[in-house]
């Protein structure tokens, strides 16, 4: 693996990208890009949809911070590329990368592991008759998520309240994924902790408890108004505050993930039980992103945070040397 040396690598940040979330990963991109150059870095920006990977190893760069998010940035399908082109990257691996991606398969991971997860049912096209619909808000009660299991920003997700919204919200969830996964709506607080590092040696930083207008922390909310309110520090009891952060390392773990991830957790009203929605693994840098406040919550910088991302950057493999 080739070594990070701010003072000779040449770092691609790649962000843009062809999936839905484009937008969010221009934002944190150049937010990354600014902050490595502030620091010396010899740091370049890199759009996948405007020019080829194999450009990468063309220009010469030694090692590259993944900005993207979603589809083709997330998934494992960039992380594959790098690795036959030998070029260290930032985040989790290949198979890491491609799970967590997927929400269904997140789930069986961390229900074999013993960690809790609202109960969902998942349909491919096939399954979707009418009659399987229909039977989702007797399975999973009311109020029950509906959402693109291949998405991430909660783009196509919509909370059913009543049955007759279901086919609406089945409709929209479909526009970005042919298949579909409802999930159990969990009354309570959300919260979100993000987690450094790579098995043992993981870190678990601040938990940010997030307050959204009537519980709508949608993709507008995130990125485009200053309506939710969040919380570093989150203000739980620090029992409360040290569960999260466990289970958060515990689904990172199990997933393989390495570098930085940031887990989306809810804490269910009645008993304080904490369920994982979802594994990030590239999440967002932008000036509403989370693991920024968090790491800013526990006395580390926004550039700081950039640094430590990129220094962590390798291959799966055990290549030596970047392949030429």
């Amino acid at each position: 693996m080739t070594a990070f040396d701010k003072h000779s690598a040449k770092v691609a940040v790649l962000m843009g990208g062809h999936s839905a979330e484009r937008e969010v990963s221009l934002m944190s991109g150049n937010g990354v890009l600014q902050a490595l150059q502030s620091l010396g870095v010899n740091a370049h920006s890199f759009d996948p949809a405007q020019q080829p990977l194999l450009g990468l190893r063309d220009q010469g760069f030694s090692h590259v911070f993944i900005a993207l998010h979603g589809r083709h940035g997330e998934d494992g399908t960039v992380q594959g590329a790098l690795e036959l082109l030998g070029i260290p990257y930032t985040g989790s691996g290949v198979m890491a990368s491609a799970i967590a991606m997927d929400k269904h398969m997140t789930k069986r991971l961390w229900e074999a592991e013993g960690l809790s997860t609202p109960a969902s049912v998942w349909l491919t096209p096939s399954q979707q008759t009418p009659a399987a619909l229909a039977a989702i808000p007797a399975q999973l009660g009311l109020p029950l998520i509906v959402k693109p299991p291949h998405e991430g920003s909660s783009i196509g997700v919509s909370k059913v309240t009543h049955a007759d919204q279901l086919q609406a919200a089945v409709k929209l969830a479909c526009g970005y994924d042919p298949d579909l996964l409802c999930e159990a709506f969990i009354q309570g607080e959300e919260v979100t902790c993000p987690v450094l590092g790579e098995g043992d040696n993981t870190k678990a930083l601040p938990v940010v408890r997030i307050v959204a207008p009537d519980g709508a922390y949608d993709y507008q909310n995130k990125y485009f108004t200053d309506d939710v309110k969040y919380h570093c520090p989150s203000g739980l009891p620090p029992a409360e505050e040290q569960a999260i952060q466990a289970v958060s390392m515990a689904a990172y773990r199990a997933l393989g993930c390495r570098g930085w991830g940031r887990a989306d957790v809810m804490i269910r009203a009645n008993d304080h039980k904490a369920f994982l929605l979802e594994m990030n693994t590239s999440p967002g840098m932008t000036g509403h992103s989370l693991v920024p406040m968090s790491a800013r919550a526990a006395g580390m910088s926004y550039v700081d945070l950039c640094l430590h991302i990129l220094s962590d950057a390798r291959l799966d493999t055990n290549m030596g040397a970047r392949r030429q």
